[in-house]
């Protein structure tokens, strides 16, 4: 049996993340269960993107995973804590499970001029306020604009992120956001789905603003976290296989897959009950 690093999310914008963990340290096993059936968690409530989050971490532990990276940004912000302080140390003591916020708020101030960031997400990860409160124990003087998005995780699901319809409703976040700080000058795409949109949100903004995406800097923290801690890293098996998985239709999340991960794969269906 393999001890493959699992990939969570509740669709399919974690393969973004994914793709990024491939290609730095593609000598590991991966396994990636997006939750198609239950998505989008974006507007749920906390206690059931806990349940659901929870439900899913213990599936690709009993896949033999022994770390669990919930690569969605509403699940790190809604159920990670939780999960890493109540329920690892009663259901997988030597398991563990990471999530992609950290890792993008330790660096956002390195990356700002004037001290004002923006933040693009889903409406429960604005509400969560994860991301004020993790960038103000790095950069206390960083200044944080949050803008909910609702409406682009359903437009890249449905495949319409790169028409012409989508220009309006990237322009209105954005406009949004720049209503409230005219001086942000560098933005955090908090959600995996959003990079699909990059070069739209991008021609949005002021000349010489950073955007910055997750899934390279979620990359290079998995690495370090690797070298820091050799008891984990020798568990994870090294075969260079990924499998996918989702709880949903393998025929539609194979036929959007493609469009997160770069080429073409094939699912498996997973019933959580």
């Amino acid at each position: 049996m393999t001890n493959p690093i699992g990939v969570f999310d509740s669709g399919y914008g974690g393969l973004t993340v994914l793709k990024e963990l491939v290609g730095r340290l593609p000598q590991y096993d991966y396994i990636y269960l997006g939750d198609n059936a239950r998505t989008p968690y974006g507007n749920r409530s906390f206690e059931t993107v806990y349940q659901y989050t929870l439900q899913c971490v213990q599936w690709l532990f009993d896949q033999g995973c022994p770390l669990v990276i919930l690569a969605c940004n509403t699940a790190s912000a809604k159920a990670l804590r939780t999960i890493q302080q109540l329920d690892l140390p009663r259901i997988a003591p030597d398991n563990r499970v990471l999530g992609v916020i950290r890792p993008t708020t330790e660096v956002v101030g390195q990356y700002s001029r004037s001290g004002k960031v923006g933040v693009l997400a889903t409406r429960g990860t604005v509400l969560s306020e994860s991301y004020p409160i993790e960038i103000a124990k790095f950069f206390p003087d960083l200044q944080v604009y949050q803008q909910p998005c609702p409406l682009w995780v359903p437009l890249i699901e449905n495949n319409e992120h790169d028409k012409p319809g989508a220009d309006y409703f990237v322009r209105e976040y954005i406009d949004q956001l720049l209503a409230r700080c005219a001086e942000i000058d560098t933005v955090v795409l908090a959600c995996t789905h959003y990079p699909l949109l990059k070069d739209k949100i991008a021609a949005c903004l002021p000349d010489g603003s950073v955007l910055i995406s997750q899934g390279e800097i979620v990359a290079g923290s998995l690495a370090d976290y690797l070298q820091r801690h050799p008891e984990m890293e020798s568990r994870c098996s090294k075969g260079g296989r990924v499998r996918f998985y989702t709880t949903d239709s393998t025929e539609d999340f194979d036929n959007h897959a493609g469009i997160f991960y770069g080429h073409n794969l094939r699912s498996a269906h997973v019933l959580l009950t």
